[in-house]
């Protein structure tokens, strides 16, 4: 395994452990986690691995594979910079809830591709989360361990996730999507069997960087707050009668609240399906909770409008932006035997317009945060 190897030759040692956290696609449910609302998740065979040994004083060492050069050197986590931050991020967590953690020595590895929307920061702190748990001897659920990886991401590095990238990351099982009300935290697998029915999910990777911390992101979740204010709920997922609603906003608490209580419904009209069986009938879903992430939530980009619209016109059953937005990844529902015909179509409007070709990942429903060894 590589990541030992570096670790051996970057320590002189062995390291205690080695594992595992996936990145994730959001099947349905977009930017309505942070709105106490419903998401549909699942973990994908993309992620980061970690090789960690503790360390008796508090210093951080860490390296990555995809970052060549020395290891950082940390004796406080407020040295931390860049990615740096993501993973020391979840140490100053762990100490400030007074759990006993000390220094450790760091590897990193992982094949989530950067910026992709695939939640490769999620990623990261879950698979640090998970070997300080482990090497500390916590006990922490794997929730909890979700919670403070979420955490490390709000207050230290200062993004305002809500908590699903790192739920998914973390309680995904193989084979399922994993459903999670974002309030209580409640969640249960959902059977996800797309090969069944001769379908395949494709991760459209744009190319386009998205970087959620500039701003934007934050934007859009102060206009959710600010609609739910004036609303007199406490998040927009209690918004019960939508028309009123939007009689009383403007602008864009109006929109910003029309997406998330439509998306809401979403989530659960696709369940529906899926439970009965109807797995070819979700794409019009997938449709329409992108035109609504383009319109209403304004996230979308040229680049993944015309990746869906292609895909479609290429015989796709559904396709919409999946992540955050601004750039990233476009997910399409594709029969086995159409699957070429897309990624040409994709292709071809790419190029026509001068853009750099967009690369296409076939994913499944993979297992969440794991100990390799």
């Amino acid at each position: 395994m590589r990541v030992v190897d570096a670790f051996r030759e970057m320590y002189g040692g062995e390291p205690a452990g080695v594992w595992h956290a996936p990145g994730r696609v959001n099947l349905i449910g977009e930017h309505t986690d942070y709105n106490d609302g419903f998401v549909l998740p699942f973990a994908v065979p993309y992620g980061v691995t970690v090789a960690v040994s503790p360390r008796e004083d508090d210093t951080i060492r860490i390296a990555s594979l995809q970052a060549p050069g020395e290891p950082h050197v940390m004796a406080d986590v407020d040295q931390a910079e860049g990615w740096v931050r993501y993973p020391v991020g979840v140490f100053w967590v762990m100490r400030g809830d007074g759990l006993p953690v000390r220094g450790a020595d760091i590897v990193v590895d992982g094949d989530v591709p950067e910026g992709a929307g695939l939640s490769s920061s999620a990623a990261l702190e879950v698979s640090v989360a998970l070997a300080l748990n482990d090497l500390y001897g916590l006990g922490l659920e794997p929730m909890r361990l979700a919670k403070i990886s979420q955490r490390a991401e709000n207050d230290f590095v200062g993004m305002p996730c809500g908590i699903m990238d790192q739920a998914a990351s973390a309680l995904s099982r193989a084979g399922h999507a994993l459903f999670l009300d974002c309030r209580s935290l409640a969640s249960r697998a959902i059977p996800l069997d797309l090969e069944k029915h001769g379908l395949r999910l494709l991760i459209i990777n744009t190319g386009v960087r998205h970087e959620l911390a500039d701003g934007q992101y934050a934007k859009r979740r102060q206009d959710c707050e600010n609609a739910a204010k004036h609303l007199g709920v406490p998040a927009l997922r209690d918004v019960t009668d939508l028309a009123a609603a939007l009689e009383r906003l403007t602008g864009n608490e109006r929109k910003r609240t029309q997406h998330v209580v439509t998306e809401n419904h979403r989530v659960e009209a696709l369940i529906g399906l899926l439970r009965a069986g109807a797995v070819q009938e979700i794409g019009a879903i997938l449709n329409a909770s992108h035109i609504s992430l383009r319109d209403q939530f304004e996230v979308s980009c040229p680049e993944l409008d015309v990746a869906v619209e292609a895909s479609i016109r290429g015989g796709a059953r559904g396709a919409r932006m999946t992540g955050g937005g601004f750039g990233g990844s476009a997910i399409t529902l594709v029969a086995e035997d159409r699957v070429d015909r897309v990624r040409a179509k994709v292709l071809e409007a790419y190029e026509e317009r001068g853009w750099a070709a967009p690369t296409f990942l076939s994913t499944t429903c993979a297992a969440g945060a794991h100990r390799l060894s």
